[in-house]
């Protein structure tokens, strides 16, 4: 990462969370339950240069990855909005003056709620990039302007119904599919989908934890199927069963669930239980820890993708450079807007082109808001003033 041209460290003068309502092209199925909506955390700060070289504040926007229910993960966003007014902001008031870098060291202490801090770092992250003109693809370093696009593919009752989404995606021009599975759905359609796509098409599959130790067998069936990976076949606490599992399956076996730091990543690839990471920034405390995970997985040489959580097109921005960096050797989730939604928050929504997603150059994150339409989704607002005040917008 390059250090940010000179301005800051900042002041935090206020920060607004809105929360929206976004409903679903289709419901997307996991492992976990079915979504037909999506209810959003999105966070807003003004920062003001504490160094006074400017009398001007800056807005940047987050966007908190926590789901309606604790299922994903123990964070949920009731709990998320609930834990950043009342703990983290404090926190960060205490700090002093701040940069993006200085959020999960200032919140360290605090255990937990991964996906609350990355939002928070996020938001200061655009902010602080947006006032110094550049952009987030140039602050990592990227390497790419362009980066091929997979798609997620829920579970389906039905294996006609799947393979009729698949091929819609097949003729939308992604390169690689992913195939959310679970006991009772998986082999025979994993084998359809493998016969419809052909064997050059990239495929994998994602469990979401839905299988246990005594599986390896059944899961060996995938092996014919020449996937790319299997995806958290596991609960996330059962690092040693990965290890065993993929000692018995020739499929490369991915993390995802599982990986909540730099630390915990580095063991699992010692025990053998990574062979494959799937990063995802909220799930990990923020981009920078994300970097982190990267240039881990780079130096040991475990192929690496970036794993989407159904973001607005504020994630899938900042998602896009990421997955620009040279560790991302596979395709990831950051598909079109449209995959999701009919309409996004922002006024230039992700698209594909010839299977690749442009990555991003304006300073910030690199989107800009759709605010007539963000308006329209909006379900609640409050403010939190540097004081500590809290109003309701």
């Amino acid at each position: 990462m390059t250090e940010p041209a000179d301005a800051g460290p900042w002041t935090i003068e206020r920060v607004e969370l809105r929360r929206i309502a976004m409903p679903l092209v289709a419901p997307f199925r996991t492992s976990f339950g079915s979504q037909t909506e999506r209810d959003i955390l999105l966070v807003r700060v003004e920062l003001a240069d504490a160094g006074g070289t400017s009398s001007d504040t800056v807005e940047g926007w987050g966007e908190c990855v926590a789901l309606s229910e604790p299922s994903y993960s123990p964070e949920y966003v009731d709990g998320a909005q609930h834990v950043i007014v009342h703990h983290l902001l404090p926190r960060l008031a205490a700090a002093g003056p701040i940069e993006a870098a200085d959020v999960a060291p200032a919140l360290a202490k605090l255990h937990g709620h991964p996906m609350a801090k990355a939002a928070l770092e996020m938001a200061v992250l655009d902010a602080q990039l947006r006032a110094t003109g550049q952009s987030f693809a140039a602050f990592l370093g990227a390497e790419r302007t362009h980066i091929p696009s997979g798609v997620s593919v829920g579970i389906h009752d039905r294996t006609d119904d799947l393979l009729a989404a698949v091929q819609g995606y097949i003729d939308d021009g992604y390169v690689r599919i992913k195939h959310k599975i679970e006991p009772g759905s998986d082999i025979e359609q994993v084998a359809a989908v493998r016969e419809l796509i052909g064997p050059d098409t990239p495929f994998q599959v994602d469990a979401n934890t839905a299988y246990r130790r005594t599986d390896g067998e059944h899961l060996r069936r995938l092996d014919e199927f020449d996937l790319l990976l299997i995806e958290q076949p596991l609960p996330e606490d059962d690092i040693i069963g990965h290890a065993r599992l993929a000692a018995e399956v020739d499929t490369p076996i991915c993390l995802d669930e599982s990986l909540v730091s730099a630390a915990g990543t580095a063991d699992a690839i010692e025990l053998g239980a990574c062979e494959i990471a799937n990063i995802k920034p909220g799930r990990v405390g923020g981009y920078l820890e994300a970097v982190r995970i990267h240039d881990l997985c780079l130096a040991q040489g475990v192929p690496v993708w970036c794993g989407g959580m159904l973001e607005t097109g504020i994630g899938r921005a900042a998602n896009a450079a990421l997955a620009a960096l040279p560790g991302f050797t596979l395709p990831g989730d950051i598909s079109a807007s449209t995959r999701f939604y009919a309409r996004d928050i922002v006024t230039d929504p992700i698209t594909i082109e010839d299977g690749h997603v442009a990555v991003p150059t304006t300073p910030g994150l690199g989107f800009d808001l759709d605010r007539s339409y963000l308006d329209q989704v909006t379900t609640s607002r409050l403010e939190i003033d540097r004081r500590g005040t809290v109003t309701n917008l």
